[in-house]
C-alpha cells in the first residue's frame, strides 16, 4: 500500500472501511428499493423462487470485508497486470464468502464484478475522485486479463454469446456507460423535479433498463423478454416517471409483464446499485 504526502496508513483504513461500508449499503438500499418489476424488494421475491430480501441483505453484509480488502490493496496504485490479479483473486475469494452466507444461491456475483471494480477504482484514486476518474480507473482494470480466472462460462456470458450482446465485461471496459450517461443523470434530475428519493432510484433503475442487454432476462426470457424490459422501461419515464401517476400505473404494468415472463432484470439491479455507490461517494 503505497501513501501520497499526507496521507497515512490510517487514512487509508478509514477510507477502506468507508468504501466498503458504502457499498454494502447500496446493496441492500437497491434490495430494498420497491417497487421494481421482477426483482427481490420489500414486497417479496419478484420472479425468484431461491431468493428472498433477508438472503440478499444477508449475502450484502458478507461482501463487506471483500470490498474492504480491495480497497486496501488497490489504495493509490496504478492499474496494471499485478493489480487486476489482485482484485480478482480477492472477488473469487469473496464470491466464494458470498455462497457460503447463502448457501449456494447466487445472490450477488454481478455486484461483486461491478462494485468490486469500483471500490478498487475509487482507492486507486483516493479521497475526492470524481465518478468520472472512478469509472476511468475501472475501466482500465477491467480491459486488463487475469489468467487466474475460470475459464467456464457462466451464465451470462453464455447470453451474450449466443445473442451477440454486450455483457458486464463490456459494461465496466467502456466506462459503465448504462451508470454515467443514463442512470446518474436521471437520479439526479429526478430528484431536481421534486421526486421522493425512492422514486428517483426507481427512475435511475429504469433508465438502465431502457437500454441495457441483461443478461438475467436474456437467459430467462430470451429476445423477446428484453425487448418487453426495455419498452416497458421507456414508457414508465414517458409517462413522467415513478413520481407520477401515469408513470406508477407504466411501471406496475412492467412488474407484470416481468413476472408473466419470469424474467428478472438483475444486470440492471447490479448496476443501480453501482449507481447509487458513486451518487454516495462523490456527493461532495
Amino acid at each position: 500500500m503505497r501513501l501520497q504526502p499526507g496521507f497515512s496508513a490510517t487514512d487509508a483504513e478509514q477510507y477502506a472501511e468507508r468504501l466498503a461500508r458504502v457499498a454494502t449499503d447500496c446493496l441492500i438500499a437497491e434490495a430494498r428499493l420497491s417497487p421494481k418489476p421482477g426483482l427481490v424488494d420489500a414486497r417479496g421475491n419478484g420472479a425468484h423462487q431461491d431468493l428472498s430480501l433477508a438472503l440478499m441483505e444477508r449475502s450484502a453484509h458478507s461482501l463487506t470485508p471483500t470490498f474492504c480488502q480491495l480497497a486496501l490493496h488497490s489504495w493509490q496504485r496504478r492499474a496494471d497486470i499485478a493489480l487486476r490479479q489482485q482484485v480478482g483473486k480477492l472477488g473469487r475469494e469473496g464470491e466464494a464468502s458470498m455462497m457460503a452466507a447463502t448457501n449456494g444461491v447466487n445472490t450477488h456475483r454481478g455486484a461483486i464484478w461491478a462494485l468490486g471494480l469500483l471500490v478498487s477504482a475509487a482507492a486507486m484514486q483516493g479521497d475526492s475522485a470524481s465518478a468520472v476518474l472512478i469509472t476511468d480507473s475501472a475501466a482500465r482494470l477491467a480491459q486488463l486479463p487475469d489468467e487466474a480466472a475460470p475459464k467456464s462460462f457462466s451464465k451470462g456470458l453464455r447470453a451474450t454469446q449466443r445473442y451477440q450482446l454486450p455483457g458486464a465485461r463490456e459494461e465496466a471496459q467502456q466506462r459503465f456507460p448504462h451508470v454515467m450517461q443514463l442512470a446518474l443523470p436521471q437520479l439526479h434530475r429526478s430528484r431536481q423535479q421534486g421526486a421522493s428519493e425512492a422514486a428517483a432510484q426507481l427512475d435511475a433503475l429504469m433508465a438502465i433498463m431502457t437500454s441495457l442487454s441483461d443478461t438475467c432476462v436474456l437467459s430467462r426470457a430470451g429476445l423477446a423478454g428484453l425487448q418487453a424490459m426495455q419498452q416497458g422501461a421507456k414508457a414508465v419515464l414517458i409517462a413522467g416517471g415513478c413520481a407520477q401517476p401515469a408513470g406508477r400505473a407504466a411501471l406496475a404494468r412492467l412488474d407484470s409483464q416481468m413476472l408473466a415472463l419470469n424474467a428478472s432484470p438483475g444486470g440492471a439491479a447490479d448496476l443501480l446499485a453501482a449507481t447509487l455507490f458513486l451518487d454516495r461517494i462523490t456527493e461532495h
